[in-house]
């Protein structure tokens, strides 16, 4: 039985036997003759798909090296053709016997669709105008002993496509248009905050506490100090620290991690920058994410305009600002603003179906977030600063001078999602020592998502912290928008998995 020179998958399971049988026979049989592809340690290649494409009249009549996977081949007798992928797309092969030395050919003959191949030829255009690499000599680099599926993407477990990305990868081109992108948008992230005289710095992923944000820690141990430490679920408070000494510009790009659930939009791990600036506040935060997001979109995609889950997003400069209060007044009919007892509150939010967790004090704090939460996030489609959260859902935020209920603190909301995270941060230690305290008792009353008592970062602040803007941004979840993907999923290399 020969294996059939397609781009197609075996449809039964003796088929598929079958076909590894016949590619470790060809593999034993290049082996026995001294011709392993394995052993093969570099090809020196200099041109790419794209290259040749963009410049081919240029390029025309010219020797070039290529290298990549063939992916199909076609015709087999005196005469073959195949498409080559590299890093950068496709090009076709032309391939003649009587312009090939015959042994050569012969081996060629009999690659197998998915072999790595490094190819000699000349970039020319066929009688039906393709432009192509007429091959002089073409070399096995490595063998590949998996057939290639016909269409990755149609599979109905889509599950597998995250399961093995490198197949995924090499099926389907918009996948890896998505890293690439999100590649680009992390660089567009560092060089944005660069020009602006920000430092990047790191800072420890295990700590002997959480602290930073409201979500359940991964617990590990530390063996040789016999100590139960969290892996980080923020980098909020080592970054202040920073500021504390003197670093007034700072910012982290890396991993969080978070013991919770998993859907669309969350991932255990994720990536996000937080930056801080000693002399700013929340509004220069807005300003700084407004551009920074706006101008990726402009920089990577060529436009304001985009696409996500459905609905067609404007991204250009100029979003809109609503507080909190203002947002609950105008989608759920609510004005906490003219409430004022946490009696009312609650019974307001209750009358509208909002009921707040068991674990949260009924307060009117609670009450108003809640609303939002439950009845108003959801409304929100285009750029959206939602800002003044209420002090019991922002303990690490300043109050608002106006109203002590409230938190100079704002969180955008694109297309249902939040984005980004900031706040005028709270630099008095009184009173974040209270509001540790506060997290305390939440914890002990059974939230595993409360913060921890930090000593050490209260040590910090009676030293004495600027004034300070801090902003986190969830990088995955832009990546999303800009990708126009449904699920964190399809822009997370390597997604947590359940396993096998």
């Amino acid at each position: 039985m020969a294996e059939e020179q397609k781009n197609s998958a075996p449809q039964t399971e003796q088929e598929l036997s079958e076909l590894l049988r016949l590619r470790r026979e060809k593999l034993a049989a290049l082996q026995e003759a001294g011709e392993d592809p394995f052993q093969q340690t570099r090809f020196a290649w200099d041109a790419t798909s794209r290259q040749i494409k963009e410049n081919f009249d240029a390029m025309e009549g010219q020797s070039v090296k290529v290298a990549g996977r063939l992916m199909s081949k076609r015709g087999m007798g005196k005469v073959s053709f195949c498409d080559l992928q590299d890093r950068d797309g496709r090009i076709q092969l032309y391939a003649r016997q009587d312009e090939m030395d015959e042994a050569v050919y012969k081996k060629f003959k009999k690659f197998d669709i998915g072999d790595i191949v490094g190819v000699d030829g000349e970039v020319f255009r066929t009688q039906r105008g393709e432009m192509s690499v007429r091959a002089k000599d073409i070399t096995l680099l490595s063998k590949s002993l998996l057939p290639l599926p016909e269409k990755f993407h149609g599979l109905q477990d889509k599950e597998l496509r995250y399961r093995q990305r490198y197949v995924d990868l090499i099926m389907n081109p918009e996948v890896k248009r998505n890293f690439i992108i999100r590649s680009q948008f992390i660089k567009h992230v560092r060089n944005f905050m660069d020009a602006r005289g920000y430092m990047e710095v790191e800072t420890p992923v295990l700590n002997t506490i959480s602290g930073g944000a409201t979500a359940k820690p991964f617990i590990t141990h530390h063996n040789t100090l016999d100590l139960d430490m969290y892996m980080r679920i923020a980098t909020e408070l080592p970054l202040k620290r920073l500021i504390v000494g003197g670093l007034d510009r700072v910012y982290e790009i890396g991993r969080i991690f978070r013991n919770e659930g998993m859907d669309p939009k969350h991932n255990p791990e994720f990536t996000t920058i937080e930056l801080y600036q000693a002399y700013a506040d929340f509004n220069d935060m807005m300003d700084l994410f407004e551009d920074l997001l706006s101008s990726a979109a402009k920089e990577i995609l060529g436009t304001y305009e985009l696409e996500w889950q459905g609905e067609k997003l404007d991204l250009t400069p100029g979003w809109p600002r609503l507080t909190m209060a203002e947002a609950v007044k105008q989608y759920v009919g609510i004005d906490f603003m003219a409430i004022d007892s946490d009696a009312e509150a609650v019974a307001a939010a209750k009358a509208h179906g909002v009921e707040l967790p068991e674990t949260a004090d009924k307060t009117w704090g609670n009450a108003l977030y809640e609303c939002f939460d439950q009845k108003v996030e959801e409304k929100l489609i285009q750029p959206t600063f939602i800002t003044m959260h209420p002090v019991d859902v922002s303990p690490l935020a300043k109050r608002s001078p106006k109203d002590p209920r409230l938190t100079e603190r704002f969180e955008l909301f694109v297309c249902r999602s939040e984005m980004g995270n900031a706040f005028s941060e709270l630099n008095d230690p009184i009173d974040q020592k209270g509001r540790f305290q506060k997290q305390v008792e939440l914890r002990d009353k059974g939230d595993d998502e409360a913060g921890m008592m930090d000593e050490d970062y209260i040590t910090a602040l009676e030293y004495g912290l600027p004034p300070t803007g801090g902003l986190g941004i969830g990088i995955d979840r832009c990546v999303m928008m800009l990708t126009n993907s449904d699920s964190i999923r399809d822009v997370i290399l390597f997604p947590t998995m359940k396993p096998l």
